[in-house]
């Protein structure tokens, strides 16, 4: 049990630096090219972009946490968590696109990659832990909704 909580701490502390770095991306135009750009009926407020990927951060470590104390020795460990560090990437490289480079037509194509990604990560998050699987849930489908958010800004725009 105490390795299992060491794997899940150290994959949340990963999945928060990432979300951190992402941040801090995104804090470069968030004030002042975002609010510039017509957006949809149904786009939240800005603050609640904070708390809700932290949120998903923590979930998607816990979940990293219970695939890899599994064992790494295991193939199917191995697959899912590199399908889980590609994704990850994939997450942190949204925000880089969308609000570094300023661009929602790349971005959409990465967050539609992303969803690919997490769709993976998920199948084999599954093939080693339902609960692991289960966890990823509301980040897809919060992804899901920040494509349809993506996609209806680079339209209006």
């Amino acid at each position: 049990m105490k390795k299992k909580l060491t794997y899940i701490a150290i994959s949340v502390s990963i999945c928060l630096i990432i979300g951190f770095l992402s941040g801090y991306a995104t804090q470069s135009s968030v004030n002042d090219w975002y609010l510039s750009l017509n957006k949809p009926s149904f786009n939240p407020p800005n603050w609640i972009f904070g708390p809700v990927w932290t949120l998903l951060y923590i979930l998607m470590g816990i979940a990293a946490g219970i695939v890899w104390a599994k064992g790494f020795h295991h193939i199917w460990v191995k697959t899912a968590l590199y399908n889980f560090g590609f994704q990850l990437l994939f997450n942190a490289l949204w925000s880089v696109v969308f609000f570094g480079f300023k661009n929602p037509f790349w971005a959409l194509l990465v967050i539609l990659f992303l969803l690919a990604l997490i769709l993976l990560t998920i199948k084999w998050f599954n093939v080693v832990s339902r609960t692991a699987a289960y966890l990823l849930i509301p980040y897809f489908l919060w992804v899901c909704f920040a494509t349809i958010l993506n996609y209806k800004i680079w339209e209006m725009n």
